[in-house]
């Protein structure tokens, strides 16, 4: 979609695209362009140009006769800004209709309106108001004229308002949101205008909307061609003789290479230029290398002045999904190591600001993650912009229903697919395939139509829309009845699909144990790959029913789901086919971070994540890191807080990266343990066992653990890789909670009303350790140019509401995400609670 000018390298926040919209034509030159999946230079008026239009609305929950039309008064509903997501302020309630699926948070029906003005210099121009996301069955007006209806909650649209615009004088944009059938998606989606908003306008001989399709058909590391597919539309009522310019900058703002052409376009017409481009010794994209340039496109008719500049970034790479040798990137096998996500955050819902993905991928990296599943819904168009900037593989999915319902969903997407699955399609498509994240396309997540009689059918019909759209990418869809009991999958329509996405491989039968080898075996030319797969899930820091209820408990059972392993050993053991066979492709472990939704009462959320909701590593972080990352690492669990609980045996964990480790208990050593994975076997002649062969192993899992009798104290942990120490970690029991130490993740913000720093709570004891059971309630202050936006612990059962200023801390920890306003200034953060030392930090906005 079209974009604004920002930077190519570092983790860059959406304020550098909204800015960019105010670039001057000498600003583009020098700056290398990575916006939206198409995005666009804003030069000057005479150009193109394109303004957030977030700014300014009025918000009404619920219905009101006549808010469409230009003289409704508005003038008693709430200032928003947008992204904005009501469900989100609550309250939560047992009888939502939105119910287990959507958080038990409200839906209902909202309307937005928003004045504005356009200038008389802009008649002529062609003024189209976007939409990235409305949640859901939007309707839209402008002066009182409608422009239509949009039912799918995930794609982005857009209405040309020229015909219908008043010049140098008041226009009204109406939004009516519907979400009130309920239930309609798997998981929680909010409601409302969740996703930004933006004011286009162009010359009428221009790059047509989505207009470039940018491909590399020939990719070596010596050169590479770059193949640009330009649709030029002509909106004047003559034709008109166009030339097209296209050049390929490099990340540094210099030109590589370009190329002309030109052609007469019919009055209303538009054609399609195919142009090639040449690049000597390129910078490959991939997730070491995350390299982008740009092509620009720059339209004009016969010998005028530039009628419109174009901007696309694009990553020169090649992918390939294989069926002996799995994922190939650049010619290279790369095992997808992949986390499924869903796309809100928390505190804020659905209205995520970019900072706030910023971090969750930081996190993911830093986890050893390279790959992350969009389930179910087409995300926000930024998000594809970071995945692209920072490296991260992304399979694309669509649609979570076709024509088949769920049972989760009485209202869902089946209603609407046969109207408007193409439309949703195509658009989704045009958006996102110039991103060179997008690796693979996901046309459907757990569908009963692959079951139905007319699944294959359905199949075929998407497919065409894909592969006619995009005829670079392969397509999958995440199956789950795959060898499934009573009824299979119909072998008809896996035989359609370009990669066969198996969704929970192990549930069957022998499968538990023989995953694809199976199909693998029937099936040699089947490329396949983990979509889903059970994960590292589990309640942060939750160990009740580690331990046999004491007398004291009063409870023989935990009351929530404990934390640590989870589904550990069944994790572990795919994990070690999936590393093992390189014709796996890799895996989508369920979830990265924890979701609101797919919960039963008390419970709002779910805990399948190896991240809270807060962005809190769990244990289970540590063992895929301990998987996936090469750096000396050690993770330790449970806590070590069992008063009452002396001298009984408590069973202590460790996800580690290295050869052996030996655990110390108060400076006794309980044992060295070792695992190995992958395994080597001897080389060059019998008996000749690599180094690490000869290390100590005393488990075949993925863990290593030890039975330690509990006394208060220390546990130290002490890994080592060929013989030598290297990395040492400490457990230990605390004292009581004596203070609260706030962390800000950044000490600056920009001062653009969207911009958020993460101020993390912990509960520390005297010696400044966080206490793992603490639940102190923490009051926040805001002064200055802020905002407290959300404030969270992690808690899946907890019901306090996300929009106030105080929250209980959960094992010792919770959160506050505090938004800048407009003005350049500073920022004051203060954390109380009764009984406990004080904090604050400090943080300036900048301009």
């Amino acid at each position: 979609m079209a974009g604004s000018s920002e930077g190519s390298k570092g983790w860059m926040t959406r304020r550098d695209v909204l800015q960019g919209a105010a670039l001057g034509a000498a600003a583009v030159a020098v700056s290398p362009l990575v916006g939206r999946a198409q995005a666009l230079v804003a030069q000057s008026n005479e150009v193109r140009s394109r303004e957030s239009f977030d700014f300014g609305w009025k918000f009404l929950k619920g219905d009101a006769a006549g808010a469409q039309m230009p003289g409704f008064m508005d003038a008693g509903w709430r200032d928003v800004d947008l992204p904005h997501d009501w469900s989100i302020e609550g309250p939560f309630g047992q009888n939502e209709p939105s119910g287990g699926t959507g958080g038990y948070l409200p839906t209902g029906v909202g309307w937005y309106r928003k004045k504005f003005h356009v200038a008389g210099a802009d008649r002529g121009r062609v003024v189209t108001l976007e939409f990235d996301g409305v949640y859901q069955n939007s309707e839209v007006w402008i002066n009182g004229q409608y422009l239509g209806l949009r039912p799918y909650g995930y794609v982005p649209f857009a209405y040309e308002l020229t015909p219908h615009l008043k010049y140098d004088a008041e226009n009204v944009v109406a939004v009516k949101v519907d979400n009130s059938r309920q239930t309609n998606c798997r998981w929680y989606s909010g409601s409302g205008i969740y996703r930004h908003t933006w004011l286009l306008k162009t010359n009428e001989l221009r790059v047509a909307y989505w207009g470039t399709f940018v491909t590399t058909p020939r990719v070596t590391k010596d050169a590479a061609v770059v193949e640009v597919k330009t649709r030029v539309a002509n909106g004047m009522k003559t034709s008109a003789m166009c030339k097209l310019t296209t050049t390929l900058w490099d990340a540094e703002g210099k030109p590589v290479h370009g190329a002309d052409a030109s052609q007469t376009i019919a009055a209303g017409g538009e054609y399609e230029f195919v142009q090639q481009i040449t690049v000597e010794k390129p910078s490959l994209w991939s997730p070491a290398n995350p390299y982008l340039y740009q092509v620009r496109s720059e339209v004009r008719q016969e010998s005028q002045a530039t009628g419109d500049v174009y901007e696309t970034p694009i990553g020169i790479r090649d992918a390939v999904f294989d069926a002996k040798h799995g994922f190939l990137l650049n010619g290279e096998r790369v095992k997808l190591n992949g986390a499924c996500l869903h796309q809100e955050a928390g505190c804020v819902g659905s209205a995520v600001p970019e900072r706030m993905w910023v971090r969750r991928l930081e996190l993911l990296k830093e986890m050893g993650c390279n790959a992350i599943r969009t389930s179910h819904n087409p995300y926000a168009a930024e998000f594809l912009d970071l995945c692209d900037r920072t490296g991260f593989l992304v399979m694309n999915e669509a649609f979570d229903e076709w024509k088949s319902p769920k049972g989760q969903m009485k209202n869902g997407y089946h209603l609407y697919f046969d109207e408007w699955y193409e439309r949703d399609l195509t658009d989704f498509i045009h958006r996102d395939r110039n991103h060179p994240s997008v690796v693979l396309w996901s046309a459907g997540n757990e569908v009963p139509d692959q079951n139905a009689a007319e699944g294959p059918e359905t199949l075929r019909k998407l497919l065409r829309v894909f592969h006619t759209e995009d005829p670079t990418r392969p397509v999958t869809v995440a199956c789950d009845h795959i060898a499934s009991e009573p009824t299979a999958v119909r072998p008809e329509f896996l035989a359609q699909l370009d990669v066969v996405g198996y969704n929970y491989v192990d549930r069957w039968r022998e499968r538990a144990q023989l995953y694809y080898s199976i199909d693998h075996d029937a099936y040699p030319q089947r490329p396949v790959i983990g979509t889903e797969s059970g994960g590292m899930g589990g309640v942060r820091g939750e160990y009740r029913g580690l331990l046999p209820a004491a007398a004291a408990d009063g409870v023989a059972a935990p009351a929530r789901p404990r934390g640590g392993a989870g589904r550990g050993i069944d994790t572990e053991q795919l994990w070690k086919f999936v590393g093992a066979y390189n014709y796996v492709s890799g895996d989508f472990m369920w979830t990265g971070i924890d979701y609101l939704g797919e919960a039963m009462w008390p419970a709002k959320a779910s805990s399948a994540g190896a991240i809270d909701t807060c962005g809190f590593k769990k244990d289970g972080f540590y063992f895929y890191q301990s998987q996936w990352t090469a750096k000396p690492m050690v993770h330790l669990f449970p806590h070590w807080n069992w008063k009452g609980r002396e001298g009984q045996f408590v069973p202590v964990t460790c996800y580690t990266n290295c050869d052996t480790v030996e655990l110390f208990i108060n400076g006794r050593s309980v044992g060295v343990r070792g695992y190995e994975f992958p395994r080597y076997g001897m080389q060059e002649r019998y008996g000749n066992l690599a180094p690490r062969e000869r290390t100590l192993r005393t488990t075949a899992d993925l863990h290593l653990s030890w039975d330690v009798p509990y006394e208060p104290g220390t546990l130290k942990a002490v890994g080592t890789k060929d013989g030598v120490a290297v990395v040492t970690v400490e457990v230990a029991t605390t004292g009581d909670p004596a203070a609260i130490r706030l962390t800000a993740d950044r000490t600056a913000m920009n001062a653009d009303r969207r911009d958020v720093t993460h101020l993390v709570v912990e509960v520390v004891d005297a010696q400044g350790r966080v206490v793992p059971l603490a639940e102190n309630e923490v009051t926040f202050k805001v002064e200055g140019e802020g905002r407290l936006i959300g404030v969270d612990n992690g808690d899946p059962q907890s019901h306090d509401s996300y929009k106030v200023n105080q929250r209980k801390a959960f094992h010792g920890l919770c959160l506050a995400v505090v938004q800048a306003t407009a003005k350049v200034g500073s920022v004051k953060i203060a954390a109380t609670s009764p009984g406990l030392e004080a904090a604050a930090v400090s943080l300036v906005t900048k301009g």
